[in-house]
């Protein structure tokens, strides 16, 4: 007759409390490697390093700075006001006839300049554009006077390489050349 199998063979196995820890042994001693561990060269002079610690803090300065930057850059220009201001830009008839087709930013990347802070009401921005026929630079300045009120735009033009400034807002002209 066969032996009938325990139901409580394993969680006798699994209960039991055997440690099987293997032991560092350093390979010529046969001791503890980190206790008996012996200095065998000469410790650095701390004098050298100290100058070249010195000088990488301008450049640990300038890459944060730089980082920065590029951050708040990247913010303003993924922003629904400059996407917003630019989309109109590529749909207004007099722009595309003073720029050509293909509106887009001047640049790869991007500088948007000035303030935009949507929560205090501030909205000031500036930026490059072109098109295939000619280049400009792009302004809006719009600001909400009360906490829950809406924004109005003060300016909102266009100024191209020659020095016309064509206003984008509803119902206005192109301003004449500035002297």
């Amino acid at each position: 007759m066969l032996p009938r199998p325990s139901i409580f063979r394993p969680i006798l196995r699994m209960s039991g409390p055997v440690s099987r820890r293997s032991i560092a042994v350093h390979p010529r001693t046969g001791g503890n490697p980190f206790i008996e561990r012996q200095a065998n060269r000469a410790l650095p002079d701390v004098g050298s390093t100290r100058s070249f610690n010195l000088l990488t803090i301008p450049v640990f300065l300038v890459a944060v700075t730089g980082s920065c930057l590029a951050i708040f850059n990247y913010q303003k220009s993924s922003s629904s006001v400059v996407a917003s201001t630019l989309y109109a830009l590529r749909v207004h008839p007099q722009a595309r006839a003073l720029l050509g087709d293909e509106i887009q930013f001047k640049h790869h990347f991007p500088i948007i300049w000035g303030e935009l802070n949507q929560l205090h009401g501030n909205i000031d921005i500036n930026y490059t554009v072109k098109g295939t026929k000619g280049e400009g630079i792009m302004r809006f300045k719009s600001t909400r006077k009360t906490r829950m009120g809406l924004f109005e735009t003060e300016e909102w033009y266009l100024e191209t390489k020659d020095g016309q400034k064509l206003v984008l807002l509803d119902g206005a002209q192109m301003v004449p050349k500035s002297e």
